[in-house]
């Protein structure tokens, strides 16, 4: 992948192992629009593709332009939609672009690669789904989420999985019916993200965590997330003898090999950036 990619509705840059994504809709507080999540699935398949590869993408940062991270879904796009419905036809519009939302929220769950999202201002609806999605959540100060689709006559409706996978069900059905307010303290508090940290200091912090997952091994960081993946719908008995697998391929692959002996050795192993 090259250092700089250019898109309309996002600002893509790479530093080595890491990915930083920035929603880039500062006129409308990045609300995401079709154009956007177009992007960002796109952005996403470009990454993963070098999984494997020497000089593979590791991490992904997802973030907001001008202080804001996302206002949610550009209701441009809804009204688009509702007026292509309006003129009949076999397929639903409305729904198509709902769904194209979540696809991108699982595709974004579901990747292999570790995702951190920087929560900044405006943090609304579909912008609130996303922030659940990622595998490390950082809010500064300025960070206001806000769940609002009930008091608009809508549904949280493709990210409400996440919700409730992040928050648990009786938080995230709270949240969902009084057309949720919180600030960055709150969201601390009921888990929604894993720390606040002041604009000033969140250059430091997201070193610090970017530091810590390069750390840690690429392949051996996939497996766990597809396993904690099934752990969240399986019983644990279930899981012994598929976890032990897991666990035993690991073991003899080159990464258990190779952290291993780094370990003995007492040295940083082979991935691990400096």
């Amino acid at each position: 992948m090259q250092d700089a990619m250019k898109f309309e509705a996002l600002q893509v840059e790479r530093t080595r192992a890491t990915l930083h994504i920035c929603l880039n809709r500062p006129e409308v507080r990045n609300a995401m629009s079709l154009q956007m999540v177009g992007e960002l699935r796109q952005v996403l398949r470009d990454a993963e593709a070098t999984v494997g590869q020497p000089d593979a993408v590791r991490v992904l940062v997802l973030r907001g332009a001008d202080g804001h991270f996302c206002a949610g879904a550009d209701l441009k796009d809804v009204a688009a939609a509702r007026m292509r419905a309006m003129q009949g036809g076999g397929a639903d519009p409305i729904a198509e672009v709902n769904a194209a939302f979540g696809e991108l929220c699982v595709a974004y769950a579901r990747t292999p690669l570790a995702v951190v999202a920087v929560l900044e201002g405006t943090v609304m609806g579909g912008g609130f789904g996303l922030a659940c999605v990622a595998d490390v959540a950082i809010a500064t100060e300025t960070a206001q989420f806000r769940l609002p689709e009930t008091s608009l006559g809508l549904v949280p409706a493709q990210i409400a999985p996440f919700l409730v996978e992040r928050l648990g069900y009786s938080q995230a059905k709270r949240l969902a019916v009084t057309g949720g307010r919180l600030d960055a303290a709150a969201a601390l508090h009921i888990g929604l993200v894993h720390a606040v940290v002041g604009s000033a200091e969140l250059p430091v912090a997201l070193d610090g965590v970017l530091a810590d997952i390069l750390a840690c091994a690429p392949g051996a960081l996939a497996a766990t997330k597809s396993l904690m993946t099934l752990a969240r719908l399986c019983d644990p008995v279930d899981l012994v003898q598929p976890a032990a697998s897991i666990f035993s391929q690991a073991a003899q692959g080159s990464e258990g090999l190779e952290g291993m002996s780094a370990f003995l050795q007492k040295r940083k192993p082979q991935w691990a950036m400096p």
